[in-house]
């Protein structure tokens, strides 16, 4: 099984949460004026003059859209998401475990013991397909089948690997 690059994981886990982040509803609000109409009268008098001014002011009324962004969090982001982000959070932390005890060399060392088992496993393995079993020590074995030699070994942390030996 091949690993997941982080970069992809991670890019995973920020869609998601841009995606629950953006779920929430926008919501349309609207103020109205009222239109008011004012009447201002002056009156000057002068000696022999009257004179009657009027002067109407209006206001038309005016509408200013607004929108607001709200979210309920009972029904706005649905359970199986929440379970997707804890899945993905549980597999990135269980992803930087995996990379950063690689990077350091792998495990502690296997007990003598658990390698024997582990070759014992491996040499069964090949046998069952037709290698017989020429030499065996403590950590590997040599195998043969017809012309062709095969060296199985265990190393420190128990990890088994089998390569083609050429006989002269």
């Amino acid at each position: 099984m091949r690993a997941v690059p982080p970069a992809v994981l991670l890019a995973v886990v920020a869609l998601l949460a841009g995606a629950v982040a953006a779920r929430g509803e926008a919501a349309e609000t609207t103020t109205e004026t009222t239109t008011t109409t004012e009447t201002i009268q002056e009156t000057t008098t002068a000696p022999g003059t009257t004179v009657v001014s009027t002067a109407t002011v209006q206001q038309s009324p005016t509408t200013t859209p607004t929108t607001t962004s709200s979210s309920d969090s009972n029904s706005s982001t649905p359970t199986w998401v929440w379970v997707a982000l804890a899945i993905l959070a549980a597999l990135a932390i269980g992803l930087a475990v995996a990379l950063l005890v690689r990077s350091r060399g792998g495990g502690a060392a296997v007990p003598a013991g658990e390698r024997r088992r582990r070759l014992e496993n491996a040499v069964a393995t090949w046998t069952a397909q037709g290698w017989a079993l020429e030499s065996e020590t403590a950590d590997s074995a040599v195998l043969r089948r017809g012309g062709e030699v095969m060296m199985v070994s265990v190393d420190d942390v128990g990890g088994v690997t089998s390569r083609p030996v050429g006989r002269p």
